[in-house]
């Protein structure tokens, strides 16, 4: 029969001890840190331009690129280049812009899919935070994917729950950004 010496007994217990608080840490559910923005996107409808800050860049063979399609607008593709602020005033002063896409996904229901950046160069914050992810527009609340960052947010990750904050027909609309990080450097 094979003896144990107290040091393997030892290591054994402390891999076992370092084991369970390692998965102790995956299972925390509160975020690292958490931030709250509002972007507003003004699309230009062929009037606005000095105001607009999102544009019709594809649109199906229905619709055109200053009015947005039927059907859900489906097909459509808009690109924003939005400013972000702390409150949900689009006079206040701007802290970073978000920068991206959104592309009407689905004919029989009103949903988009983004991809899109806040970038800050402020003196609260440097850098950027990258967002993905499925917006189903009609509910109050959709989350969609941190998925990276830069600068003051390196290697980022977490969930941003969205949700519109105002809409005014189909020329603009603000979003509160909830933004929960999990993953913080």
């Amino acid at each position: 029969m094979a003896h144990k010496s107290p040091i393997s007994s030892l290591f054994f217990l402390l891999l076992l001890l370092s084991a369970t608080v390692m998965a102790g840490k995956h299972r925390s559910r509160r975020p690292c840190r958490r931030l709250v923005f509002y972007f507003h996107d003004i699309l230009y409808n062929g009037k606005n331009a000095k105001n607009a800050t999102a544009a019709i860049v594809g649109a199906p063979a229905w619709g055109n690129t200053t009015i947005l399609a039927g059907q859900n607008h489906f097909g459509n593709v808009v690109v924003f280049d939005d400013p972000i602020t702390l409150d949900n005033n689009l006079h206040a002063p701007a802290v970073g812009r978000a920068q991206g896409f959104y592309i009407y996904d689905r004919k029989e229901i009103f949903t988009a899919w983004l991809g899109f950046s806040f970038v800050f160069n402020s003196t609260e914050h440097r850098g950027s935070l990258n967002f993905a992810g499925a917006d189903p527009l009609m509910n109050k609340t959709r989350d969609v994917s941190v998925i990276g960052g830069t600068g003051d947010f390196f290697m980022a990750r977490g969930i941003a729950t969205l949700s519109t904050d105002s809409f005014e027909g189909e020329v603009y609309f603000r979003l509160r950004a909830d933004i929960k990080l999990y993953e913080c450097w």
